[in-house]
């Protein structure tokens, strides 16, 4: 049985996610800002015998993180995936960005990872094989053929960049990757996307199985090839 450590698992990906990996065994970490009103979440923790914990973090706010470490201790963690994100504004065009929107992103989508990976660091080097997976998007790779989206995609690019350097500083220990999860319907998906939640999260997790320290640092995409940056 592994450890896995979950941001976001409330909704989306990251409760997908949860519900699979506490499927096979895993016992999950399940991380949100706001448990009380997690509702589908906190039912898959009580139908979960235990294999799912629901605890508070807010990745925008680094006591919270601190706090969250903390509550956890030095239980060992396997697999770490960085998920909870945010759209970052609905004016993302050349002639209206939301600056506030633009700061919130960049602090949930590319300091908050960095920070949760600091915060629970210790608890990586506790296990066998550790391994962190940041859930990232093609919209912030240079190959990314179109315009606008100013304050999600460059959340993007900032934080493929922050884990490309974790992963060179922690080579020799942690295996740390990035993932675009496909487009997912999902609340920022929308209805028409190409995916279920259920098929990215499957193929995000035989990604996480597969990966090796030869492949620490690599982009992936979510059925496994390799993304162009």
């Amino acid at each position: 049985m592994r450890n896995v450590l979950i941001t976001g698992a409330n909704r989306g990906i990251g409760l997908e996610l949860t519900r699979q990996y506490a499927h096979d065994g895993d016992a999950v970490l399940a991380f949100c800002r706001t448990p009380q009103s997690a509702d589908a979440l906190n039912a898959l923790a009580h139908a979960s015998n235990r294999r799912v914990t629901v605890h508070t973090m807010d990745v925008a706010d680094e006591r919270s993180i601190r706090t969250a470490a903390q509550a956890i201790g030095d239980r060992p963690i396997d697999i770490l995936i960085n998920n909870a994100g945010i759209k970052g504004g609905e004016n993302q065009n050349i002639d209206a960005v939301d600056t506030a929107d633009w700061i919130e992103a960049f602090t949930v989508m590319v300091i908050g990872p960095f920070r949760v990976i600091q915060a629970f660091l210790g608890n990586l080097r506790k296990a066998k094989n550790p391994k962190i997976m940041t859930i990232t998007s093609q919209m912030g790779a240079t190959t990314w053929p179109m315009g606008g989206s100013y304050t999600y995609a460059s959340a993007k690019a900032a934080v493929n960049r922050v884990m490309i350097a974790v992963a060179r500083d922690l080579e020799a220990e942690v295996t740390v990757n990035l993932i675009h999860p496909g487009w997912v319907r999902t609340d920022m998906g929308g209805p028409d996307a190409d995916l279920t939640t259920e098929e990215s999260a499957a193929g995000i997790r035989n990604v996480i199985a597969s990966i090796t320290k030869a492949d620490n640092g690599k982009f992936y995409k979510w059925n496994g090839e390799i993304h162009p940056w």
